[in-house]
């Protein structure tokens, strides 16, 4: 760690090689809180590279306990007529965290919306750690229960169409690094790396970032771990998703392909919105508003939830534009499915074993 830590402070990329050893290092507790704390900052300084963000991934990815989402899924692709169950849609709508803008959670309420349209959602989440209210915190305070067993989980996704899979009680190794994190406060490497490690392996993505420089390469990361299609989203300032607020700049893997572009809401056919009318609070704010749009609210925030959802239709393969994305998540609101998805989890969860680590 240390010679890894000298060459972060030397602005010098590390290798993949390198960078597996020392996320192996962290993993498995071999490193001291004083270096964790030190690699995050100098990491951080220095600005991670596809490589290092996708290395950090793989390692973290193979610590975490897996969970097997695709029993009896069905093909959404409307691409393809022949179901391969190894390309089954697993969707995860999740943010970097971090962005300091204080909005409710878009990416949970839009999981319900998609999820309410047919789509399977593996939500993976954690509570808040860089903001005021994590997906974990809000679902919570919905009702739902987080401490659920992996079996029952994979029978959540299957049967329900959406599971909750909170991220301490998956990737367990990461515990190590918790403390030095909160202790630093920095959005940092592990921002990026907690929607990268879904452990239902979503091949369908929509991935929200703080940073307009970060589009590109998080869709790059997102092809070298064999994600099938997503996009990746930072809305004008720091928002981690698709914003009302003003122009979002969109970078779509598609075909293994990365194209990058900027909308507007009146690209769709809506209105920009003032920040203000997006915000959220905490959890029990946040859970109020969620019910509010799954309850057919008309406002800013029905509005944000439907140009995020217009975009995992799309990365599902259920929708070629973001209007017709949009009018099915409408439908998905409207006809009371969306509601049904959270009441069905909460009553779902209610039931299940504690999680027991194996």
């Amino acid at each position: 760690m240390k010679a890894v830590i000298a060459k972060l402070v030397k602005n010098e990329n590390l290798t993949e090689e390198e960078m597996e050893h020392a996320m192996e290092t962290l993993m498995t507790g071999k490193a001291t809180p004083a270096q964790i704390g030190a690699f995050i900052t100098a990491m951080r300084i220095k600005g991670e590279t596809v490589e290092e963000i996708t290395a950090a991934a793989r390692v973290i990815r193979a610590h975490a306990t897996p969970v097997n989402a695709r029993n009896h899924c069905r093909s959404v692709n409307i691409d393809r007529d022949e179901i391969n169950v190894e390309e089954e849609t697993i969707l995860d709508t999740c943010g970097t965290g971090g962005d300091g803008t204080h909005t409710f959670n878009v990416s949970t309420a839009t999981a319900f919306v998609v999820a309410g349209a047919g789509v399977k959602v593996a939500k993976h989440g954690n509570r808040a750690v860089s903001s005021r209210c994590g997906s974990a915190d809000v679902l919570a305070g919905l009702g739902v229960n987080l401490d659920v067993n992996t079996s029952d989980v994979e029978t959540c996704i299957n049967m329900v169409g959406i599971g909750f899979l909170y991220a301490p009680l998956f990737h367990g190794a990461m515990r190590l690094v918790a403390a030095p994190r909160q202790e630093i406060g920095l959005r940092s490497l592990f921002n990026l790396l907690g929607p990268l490690c879904n452990p239902a392996g979503a091949n369908a993505q929509v991935l929200g970032v703080y940073d307009m420089t970060l589009t590109e390469k998080m869709a790059s990361v997102l092809h070298r771990l064999g994600t099938r299609a997503g996009f990746v989203v930072c809305g004008e300032g720091t928002f981690d998703e698709i914003s009302i607020c003003g122009p979002t700049k969109i970078s779509r893997l598609e075909e293994g392909h990365v194209t990058t572009s900027f909308m507007v809401p009146e690209d769709v056919g809506m209105v920009t919105a003032p920040i203000e009318t997006i915000r959220g609070g905490d959890a029990a704010e946040n859970a109020a508003i969620i019910l509010a749009i799954l309850n057919g609210e008309n406002s800013p925030r029905r509005d944000m939830v439907l140009l995020n959802a217009g975009a995992a239709f799309m990365a599902a393969g259920l929708d070629r534009d973001f209007q017709g994305g949009i009018d099915r998540a409408r439908e998905s609101i409207d006809s009371g499915r969306a509601l049904q998805k959270l009441q069905n989890l909460i009553a779902f969860t209610r039931q299940c074993t504690a999680f027991c680590r194996k």
